[in-house]
């Protein structure tokens, strides 16, 4: 571990001769260097109130030839931090075995009450607006955020015809499902600490060509708030090596409820002609055969054909 904290190491042995403008960004980066790794110099002097001279002086204090060495550092870090077992180390002196169902299920109540008191409905409201008034609507969630792009993109496909729910494993791949992005489309950007980085550029790549940028991410420093102009910002947490996203599934329960009350009319015709199709089909039967009867048919339906048994 010694090299993945070398940069605070470093922050550590320097910070008592470093001046007032200096120890505010050594306290923002030991705190937020998950955050930080995404910001240029001038963006980090922004964020901590220092001018981004300071920051490049900030850098060279730390022994790093500029502020690119130094973000390097930076990166190498974030790369490192919070793997599987620190999560665990964090978490055992947390939570105790006998209480660990208690204090997980507590915590995701507390995290969506938090969400609850301190979500922008003014967000929201824009959020829904937009994307009823999009063309096309594009959704990115990376590993641990797929599974909630993937659920708000099966909801919103029952809705809007025109839904593209990126599934990449490269930004190239990304960039090419988003190929015809224009500014009469929006995309929607879910993404949690540690954050996808791929994600990011997704957003960036919308937002130099002047689409809509809706983000669900649980803060207004996250770095996916840069290319966004709206941010619906859901508590989140980590129990051992899981990521707590029930507050933000919670905020796209709510999304996509308003969604479907805007569309009433278009939404039950839809669900009327699924309906239809899944008798047809008998999709919801075939999940819920009973095994025991149907084997018994089988071997009946056997007998029948053959005049008798084996």
């Amino acid at each position: 571990m010694a090299n993945t904290n070398e940069l605070l190491n470093r922050i550590n042995r320097s910070y008592s001769t470093m001046s007032k403008g200096q120890k505010l960004l050594a306290t923002y980066i030991t705190d937020n260097y998950d955050k930080a790794v995404f910001l240029t110099a001038a963006r980090m002097g922004e964020t901590v109130g220092v001018s981004e001279s300071t920051v490049v002086r900030f850098a060279t204090c730390l022994g790093y030839k500029g502020y690119p060495e130094f973000q390097r550092a930076l990166e190498e870090l974030v790369r490192n931090k919070l793997n599987s077992v620190q999560r665990m180390e964090v978490t055992s002196g947390r939570i105790s075995q006998s209480k660990i169902l208690e204090t997980v299920l507590q915590s995701d109540a507390d995290k969506i009450k938090t969400t609850l008191e301190k979500i922008d409905h003014d967000a929201f409201e824009l959020a829904v607006k937009t994307i009823l008034g999009a063309k096309n609507i594009y959704i990115v969630g990376i590993r641990s955020c797929a599974p909630l792009a993937s659920f708000l993109g099966f909801y919103l496909n029952l809705m809007f015809s025109d839904v593209h729910l990126l599934t990449t494993n490269s930004s190239s791949e990304l960039f090419e499902q988003m190929v015809r992005i224009g500014q009469d489309d929006v995309i929607i950007g879910i993404s949690f600490p540690r954050y996808s980085m791929r994600t990011l550029k997704a957003l960036e790549f919308a937002n130099n060509r002047s689409a809509k940028v809706i983000t669900i991410t649980d803060s207004i420093h996250s770095p996916m708030n840069l290319y966004s102009s709206c941010n619906l910002i859901a508590d989140s947490d980590m129990a051992s090596i899981v990521d707590s996203l029930v507050a933000p599934l919670s905020v796209i329960n709510a999304l996509i409820v308003a969604l479907c009350m805007a569309r009433q009319e278009d939404v039950a015709q839809t669900l009327t002609m699924l309906e239809d199709i899944w008798d047809e089909y008998q999709v919801y039967e075939n999940d819920e055969i009973n095994y025991v009867d149907d084997s018994i048919k089988a071997h009946y339906a056997k007998i029948d054909d053959d005049g008798g048994e084996d």
